[in-house]
């Protein structure tokens, strides 16, 4: 993974949960890809899992804007940090978001491992 790669990467998943497209989510992970979402939850194994939970994502969360900056690449990977703004479904709350992630790629492109760390301000 090359920082160039990494920003590829970094702007298919920001426009996939911007237009909440589960499938565009999917292909950007490997068929064996684990993602850990908050650090003590158990994580999600395999691309359809993946898939499955940004589905949920999408019919819980409207106008979604999110920004990312990559920080480092290292080897196989990369970290970000991101912010995500939202419309919560059905209260209208909106939803701020603050994190930082790290991924591990595997040599097709795809992540293999996705860890994140965020934390959430409701207005």
């Amino acid at each position: 993974m090359d920082a160039e790669s990494f920003r590829t990467w970094l702007e298919a998943y920001r426009k996939a949960w911007e237009t909440r497209d589960p499938r565009a989510v999917r292909e950007l992970f490997s068929e064996q890809a684990v993602y850990v979402e908050r650090p003590y939850r158990e994580p999600l194994r395999g691309a359809d899992a993946i898939a499955e939970y940004w589905s949920g994502i999408a019919e819980t969360q409207d106008d979604v804007h999110v920004q990312v900056e990559p920080l480092a690449v290292a080897g196989d990977v990369g970290i970000a940090h991101w912010w995500a703004s939202f419309r919560r479904m059905p209260s209208g709350k909106r939803v701020h978001l603050d994190g930082v992630l790290a991924a591990t790629f595997a040599a097709d492109g795809t992540c293999r491992l996705f860890r994140e760390w965020w934390h959430k301000r409701e207005a």
